[in-house]
């Protein structure tokens, strides 16, 4: 067999297992401080956070009724207003909490896709940058 017929079914292969790593979609991401309680999804209950304190409250466009409570998003910064404010490399696991709109503390910046903690927020970003441009998927 020729190198040229082993080549097209390896980059195939490459191509097909790229496409179906990048089934994300891409939005925005604010960042909010305590108080955090209590949340629209479990109230008063501080069981409700995760050890690592990487959570976060949805925004309008994924908060879905409610469903949203509890689901877990792969999050990471793609880019920003200012260069050099995402953190390459970083990519976080966090859980839907709260809804964005009626959160008791406010978020850095109204209309993003989801609104993370300021631990979350830290690892993927600059703390002081309002909100960043991230791909995020289930």
């Amino acid at each position: 067999m020729s190198k040229i017929h082993l080549f097209f079914p390896s980059l195939f292969v490459i191509l097909a297992e790229l496409f179906y790593l990048s089934h994300a979609d891409v939005g925005t991401a604010a960042h909010y401080r305590p108080p955090y309680l209590p949340t629209a999804c479990y109230g008063n209950d501080a069981g409700q956070f995760p050890s690592s304190n990487l959570f976060g409250a949805a925004g309008e466009g994924i908060w879905d009724n409610g469903a949203a409570c509890g689901r877990q998003y792969l999050v990471r910064c793609i880019s920003a207003s200012v260069p050099r404010t995402c953190n390459p490399g970083q990519t976080i696991q966090i859980r839907i909490v709260d809804r964005a709109l009626t959160s008791v503390s406010r978020p850095s910046r109204n209309g993003a896709t989801m609104v993370l903690s300021t631990t979350a927020f830290g690892i993927i970003a600059n703390p002081s940058a309002s909100s960043v441009n991230i791909e995020f998927q289930q």
